[in-house]
């Protein structure tokens, strides 16, 4: 596929598969056997890729995704995002907090034959989670 497919392919993930919650584009865009190194968990498959994300929307259900900005050459795509929330529900280990939340991240998509084979998320998981620890004991 063209590097400008690829490109359109990595904007359309993240309108309809975070922000629009289309569970049929993942498995059309998302090859059976595709890898995805997530923040603290690799994924391997449509599955265990729908099991994580259902975990993120739980736990934040108004998460909405925007794209800053997208660099592409050949089959790679990389995203630089900004994401926002409220926390909600308990799916990450903490009561929900109804904290708003914004975060900032990079992934990397790897692309063949118009499918996602492979993709890498980076941004600071770990600070979100001391944010939501320290709200939760200051509700208490």
């Amino acid at each position: 596929m063209s590097q400008s497919a690829n490109t359109a392919l990595a904007r359309r993930w993240f309108d309809d598969v975070w922000n629009k919650r289309r569970e049929a584009t993942i498995t059309e865009i998302l090859h059976p056997d595709a890898v995805g190194h997530l923040e603290g968990l690799v994924t391997r498959g449509v599955a265990e890729f729908l099991t994580a994300r259902a975990f993120l929307i739980g736990a934040f259900p108004d998460l909405r995704i925007a794209v800053d900005d997208i660099v592409s050459e050949g089959d790679n795509v990389v995203v630089r995002w900004a994401v926002t929330g409220t926390h909600r529900g308990d799916n990450l280990g903490i009561p929900a907090t109804g904290k708003p939340v914004a975060f900032r991240g990079i992934t990397w998509l790897r692309f063949a034959e118009g499918r996602l084979v492979e993709g890498w998320d980076s941004w600071n998981q770990g600070r979100l989670m001391q944010e939501l620890q320290a709200a939760a004991h200051g509700a208490a």
